[in-house]
């Protein structure tokens, strides 16, 4: 038998102590007034769990007399204690039902009390299971980290995100409240991978949090370069110039707004694809984030999952390298034609049995690109969520009831026989709903 498993009963019955009312040697009074709670506990589960308790707990040793022990803790809410002390008696911390805010609390209490374990463990789930809601809370994480030496996970998060991946802190929810000293040290990173002018109006647009008595009006260009004509390289200070000349321009009228313009910049990148190029990755970046297409590069990095011709084209095949992966591009190319297609879909495949689920989702979309254009393509987004995405262990990647369905079992189980028809998304994005073939397949996560 496996000894573990006989803890879980072991925690239950601890717990069930915690909750008597008969056996507690101790009151435990926690908060700040006029929100305080007394608690009833166990000094000897204390002593032992809590190096902090046990030190508190060694100069108020228990009377003969038959009183209560009592001592007072401060700079922890109530219901932060009542977490922690459930972990102090059965192990136990469930974290899914709090927001990144309550989390920090808890780990802060935790590192009031000493518990080294639990310390590292809520570490390991904000960065294992949370990484999306630290980037967006960046200079939160942050200025938290630093200011406690045992939150080492967290300030290794942070460092490495500066270093490796300095534009998610740009993209981040309070990027401009993080500090004058932060903000230079992202600057200088050598792994930035935007171009200097949209750094230049992330820069400005942190300067206009911290002077908000400044115009913030983008058409007034020369309150953002000709100040710093003098201290910026030449080269630069034309581009910055006749970016914002041409968006100052109030006579003139873009030819079509969703179509993109692509730089030189971009054309320098590349992309490990037999399907797209490195213009096609920044067009579907910019769907992904719903932004204006601009002149600017992307921050994003298309990692390859799956390709048809070296992985296989059935439906296993796919579902065998992505399968619980989330964040993904497929792309596929229409044998005998110039057609692109493919899909964005925000959350993780799966290979559900029988006929299948549908997860929803109102972020995904489908796209086409013909005759070779970057500029001939359709976007379509989801205009029914709840069938945003299909899984089954019959299918390939499928969006929608149909939308784009790559090869399907129920088909053909060889002759990667697909479909595309209007349903779930608001487009149809091929000009006939026939069956298709397709040449080629990646999926790609995006990075």
């Amino acid at each position: 038998m496996n000894d573990y498993k006989l803890l879980p009963k072991l925690s239950q019955n601890l717990l069930e102590i915690l909750n008597d009312e008969e056996y507690y040697d101790i009151t435990i009074e926690v908060g700040n007034d006029p929100y305080v709670k007394i608690f009833r506990a166990h000094m000897v589960i204390l002593c032992y769990r809590s190096p902090y308790l046990k030190r508190i707990l060694s100069t108020n040793k228990k009377k003969n007399d038959g009183t209560l022990t009592h001592i007072k803790l401060s700079g922890i809410s109530p219901e932060n204690f009542h977490i922690i002390l459930r972990y102090i008696y059965g192990g136990r911390l469930s974290l899914e039902e709090y927001d990144i805010s309550d989390i920090v609390k808890i780990l802060d209490a935790a590192s009031k009390l000493s518990l080294q374990e639990l310390i590292n463990y809520i570490q390991s789930y904000l960065v294992e299971k949370k990484a999306n809601l630290l980037e967006q809370n960046f200079n939160f994480i942050y200025q938290t980290s630093f200011e406690n030496d045992s939150f080492l996970k967290l300030q290794e998060y942070c460092t490495d995100l500066i270093s490796k991946e300095p534009v998610k802190i740009f993209k981040s929810l309070n990027f401009s409240s993080i500090s004058g000293k932060l903000l230079t040290s992202i600057l200088q990173s050598d792994n930035l991978q935007t171009s200097e002018i949209q750094v230049w109006e992330y820069v400005i647009k942190w300067g206009l949090a911290q002077n908000p008595e400044l115009s913030s009006d983008p058409t007034k260009f020369s309150d953002k370069v000709l100040p710093y004509m003098e201290i910026l390289p030449k080269e630069l200070y034309m581009d910055l110039l006749k970016t914002f000349l041409s968006r100052s321009d109030l006579n003139s009228k873009p030819n079509n707004e969703s179509k993109p313009h692509i730089t030189k910049e971009i054309n320098s990148r590349t992309v490990d694809s037999k399907i797209i190029t490195y213009q096609h990755v920044e067009l579907i970046s910019k769907w992904i984030d719903r932004l204006e297409i601009t002149d600017w590069s992307t921050p994003y990095e298309f990692k390859l999952l799956f390709r048809g011709s070296r992985d296989g084209f059935t439906s296993d095949d796919f579902h065998k390298f992505c399968d619980s992966q989330s964040c993904t591009v497929t792309v596929a190319k229409v044998k005998d034609t110039s057609e692109i297609l493919g899909g964005y879909n925000p959350i993780a495949w799966r290979s559900d049995s029988g006929f299948g689920s549908y997860d929803t989702t109102k972020d995904s979309f489908i796209f086409s690109f013909k005759n070779n254009k970057i500029e001939n393509y359709i976007l379509s987004r989801v205009i029914d969520e709840n069938h945003a995405i299909y899984n089954s262990d019959f299918c390939g990647p499928t969006f929608g009831n149909d939308d784009l369905n790559l090869f399907d079992r129920l088909f053909s189980l060889s002759d990667r026989r697909s479909i595309s028809k209007k349903n779930s998304y608001d487009k149809s994005i091929r000009e006939t709903e026939d069956k298709f073939y397709v040449e080629e397949c990646e999926v790609f996560q995006i990075v």
